[in-house]
């Protein structure tokens, strides 16, 4: 599957972009629907999140609840297109400069403006190294002028290539022409944040009572484990034309219990399905069941620092015995594809390689595997044995008891399966204290750089310490590369480079697929996932 490119996207290739001036999307009503009375939207959110600090999330949770919260530069439309956020324009002439012009109208929610200074802050804290901000990485990748230096400990915070021209007007100089620049602003990380609340309450600045957002909501309250309530932001530049007054968040998760809540009518959408259940949801309440194209990768990390998986013939053994056609078609079953590559078929302009392994059958992948693993010396008399870590979740657990079921009859390798809760998992696997960790990735923005650099070995989310010379200079030379072809041949040949090494196991390529309250309008498709409760509306029950 293929998205049709964006008017924006394809400006931003050339090398002169046109001033841009759009409206924000907003909740738009058709005419003759009612709406509810109460516009209270309650979501599942699949977990706890770690932190509603923009600048240190590094989890779905906590970035969906912050898309409400805060606004960037840029938002994220229905389909994924890139549309204005506090920047209502902005201008290049070379893919370098870029000059965003702000919304005079953009406010906190305690009534202040958001400013062009209020950016430049905000850029200088997420990639201060005091900040300790997973994502700092982000700010590099595009080359922003001085980022690498700031990381690398040269230069401080301060020599950023951002500047506030003036209040409403913000420079942003990249050390190279990188033409989707633009499309990358919409991520957590560009987020502004509000400096006064940070340098007055420190860490708790994110506590209800202390958290001054600029987005179309604002942190009521915070029950860890129970829900995170938002109210609308009565300052917010667009509230005339949001209609959901309230937000719940809620940590669940049971696939299973949000399931039964939602039938119940206790929530209007859920984060995940349970698999087991789908045949006979999508049956029952076809009107309530939403799959959608997603643009990521569920995967497994091998710890390449740690034995006996810092040899690439353990790592590809496990690999190919993975039979990712049960995985996908009969555990997952949702409409999800066989992934043999770190990058979705969905993304814009991809090309995967035709990959040797990837087109025998199962069998000969078994043999093959089987192969490899006596030669690393691992056998009947030797079996490997390992740890398996997920986060707590019945969907990864289900792949999990699958595929060490696969590598016990395969390969007679014995995988315990070990499950950690959210903010556990992340730091366990953030501190490389795993042998083998479940993972997803899904794209920061619609281009396979966002799902390649993950594999840079200077890559802040690098959690299996993968380093090679010649795919980081590959990646590297593909930021000099403005011709959008000639750029996925180079993202081609990365493919070709992860499947020699195999620091991955890439298992299937995500769908989105919830069940949503008929009564809910707005649900977007959004490839990206990115989902704002000011684009939405809660009907009258007929």
């Amino acid at each position: 599957m293929t998205l049709k490119k964006t008017a924006l996207a394809s400006a931003l290739i050339t090398a002169s972009l046109l001033a841009i001036a759009a409206p924000s999307l907003a909740a738009t009503v058709p005419t003759g629907i009612t709406l509810a009375k109460q516009q209270h939207l309650i979501k599942d959110n699949g977990a706890e999140p770690a932190t509603l600090d923009p600048h240190k999330t590094e989890g779905v949770p906590g970035a969906n609840i912050q898309r409400d919260l805060f606004e960037g530069l840029v938002s994220s439309g229905s389909n994924g297109e890139t549309v204005p956020g506090v920047a209502e324009r902005w201008e290049t002439d070379d893919n370098k400069r870029f000059v965003f012009h702000l919304r005079s109208n953009a406010k906190w929610s305690n009534g202040e403006p958001v400013t062009a200074h209020d950016f430049e802050y905000s850029f200088k804290r997420a990639i201060d190294p005091n900040t300790a901000s997973p994502y700092a990485w982000y700010l590099e990748t595009p080359t922003i002028a001085n980022a690498s230096a700031i990381l690398a400990g040269d230069k401080t915070p301060a020599a950023l290539g951002i500047k506030a021209l003036d209040a409403h007007t913000l420079e942003i100089q990249l050390e190279h022409s990188v033409p989707y620049f633009v499309t990358m602003l919409s991520h957590t990380t560009t987020y502004p944040v509000y400096r006064q609340a940070i340098e007055q309450h420190g860490d708790n600045w994110t506590k209800p009572g202390n958290l001054v957002s600029n987005g179309a909501y604002t942190l009521s309250s915070w029950r860890v484990n129970e829900k995170i309530e938002l109210v609308r932001n009565t300052h917010y530049w667009d509230n005339e034309h949001t209609v959901i007054d309230k937000v719940d968040y809620l940590p669940i998760t049971s696939q299973n219990a949000a399931m039964n809540r939602f039938l119940a009518g206790e929530i209007d959408l859920t984060n995940e399905m349970p698999i087991e259940h789908f045949k006979r949801l999508n049956k029952d309440y076809p009107e309530a069941v939403h799959i959608t194209g997603y643009v990521g990768t569920y995967y497994y990390i091998f710890n390449t620092q740690k034995p006996p998986f810092d040899d690439v013939r353990v790592r590809k053994a496990l690999s190919y015995a993975i039979d990712r056609d049960i995985i996908a078609k009969l555990v997952m079953g949702q409409g999800q594809l066989p992934g043999y590559t770190l990058t979705p078929e969905i993304v814009e302009g991809f090309t995967p390689p035709k990959l040797e392994w990837a087109n025998w059958t199962q069998t000969e992948r078994n043999t093959k595997a089987l192969a490899l693993l006596n030669e690393a010396g691992f056998n009947t008399q030797n079996p490997l044995k390992f740890e398996l870590l997920y986060n707590t979740s019945e969907n990864h657990k289900k792949v999990a008891v699958a595929i060490a079921s696969m590598w016990k009859k395969t390969l007679g390798a014995q995988a315990e399966l070990v499950n950690q809760e959210w903010k556990t998992y992340l730091d366990t696997k953030t501190q490389g204290n795993f042998d083998v960790v479940r993972a997803g990735w899904i794209a920061d923005y619609n281009e396979a750089s966002s799902m390649l650099d993950l594999q840079q070995s200077t890559h802040g989310n690098n959690d299996g310490k993968y380093a090679s010379l010649q795919y980081d200079q590959l990646m590297k030379a593909t930021r000099f590369i403005v011709d959008p072809a000639a750029r996925n041949a180079k993202y081609t040949q990365a493919e070709q480079i992860l499947a020699a090494d195999m620091p991955i196991a890439p298992i299937y390529q995500y769908v989105t697929a919830r069940l949503v309250q008929e009564r809910l309008g707005g649900y977007p498709n959004n490839p990206l996932n990115n989902l704002y409760s000011k684009d939405m509306y809660l009907k009258a029950e007929k």
